[in-house]
């Protein structure tokens, strides 16, 4: 067995058993293996994927040492002796830092000019779409959070997963393609899964929410290693070549 295939298997496995051990409530066996789902699916994509953008891989990277980390606090008492939540800002700076590298993945394979000029009134309505969203989602949390620092480390967490979903729908309309639209479907995992997450952590601790975000995770990552597997189509310009035409 290829050692690509072997990396695939045992991440496929590790998924279905983490949503297994999600359903039961178990929450630390959840967090070794999701950790390990990830680290998994990172060298499946070191090992499987040819093309491999430095970008996506420090994405998946950061986010494997952001579930590492966040494994580890459960395990480790680390003692600080500090009022303030070192992990709470630590593990969340890793979270926002992987986003930020698969924004920037987007970004990079993006004409941001052309997109303006050819969406100018949809890239508005989803800005005011996107203020809205991060206001009312923090808004929800605010009575739940005494410290302000996390409130506004939340609003930056929320304001980041709104600007992945929003680049990635930017990127999708602009390109057209199988490999864009994975990448959309894959960011409205993660935004559902984020979502959610809060909902069980500062409104309604039900474990029935816990799995729903799990699930919408894994298909987050699915679709983000179905889409590295893809090419990108080349954009054409319709309007410039009916120009051309009519001239």
């Amino acid at each position: 067995m290829q050692i690509g295939k072997f990396f695939g298997a045992i991440t496929l496995a590790l998924s279905l058993f983490f949503l297994a051990l999600q359903y039961k409530g178990l929450e630390l066996e959840a967090a070794c293996v999701r950790a390990l789902a990830v680290t998994f699916l990172t060298l499946l994509y070191i090992t499987r994927i040819k093309n491999k953008h430095p970008l996506f891989l420090l994405f998946l990277v950061f986010f494997s040492i952001s579930e590492v980390f966040n494994y580890a606090t459960w395990i480790i008492d680390f003692d600080l002796n500090s009022e303030i939540d070192y992990y709470y800002y630590v593990g969340n700076g890793l979270y926002i830092l992987s986003y930020l590298f698969l924004i920037s993945r987007i970004l990079v394979g993006m004409d941001i000019k052309r997109a303006l000029v050819r969406f100018p009134f949809q890239i508005v309505l989803l800005v005011i779409l996107g203020l809205f969203f991060v206001y009312f989602v923090s808004d929800t949390t605010k009575n739940e959070i005494v410290n302000n620092n996390d409130y506004y480390l939340e609003l930056f967490y929320n304001a980041i997963i709104m600007l992945l979903m929003a680049l990635a729908l930017v990127n999708y309309m602009f390109k057209d393609d199988k490999k864009s639209m994975n990448l959309l479907i894959g960011t409205i995992c993660i935004m559902f899964s984020e979502v959610i997450q809060l909902t069980y952590f500062y409104i309604a601790e039900i474990n029935l929410l816990n799995v729903l975000c799990s699930i919408f995770l894994v298909f987050a990552f699915l679709f983000f290693y179905l889409q590295s597997r893809l090419e990108n189509r080349e954009v054409v310009d319709y309007t410039r070549q009916n120009a051309q035409i009519s001239e």
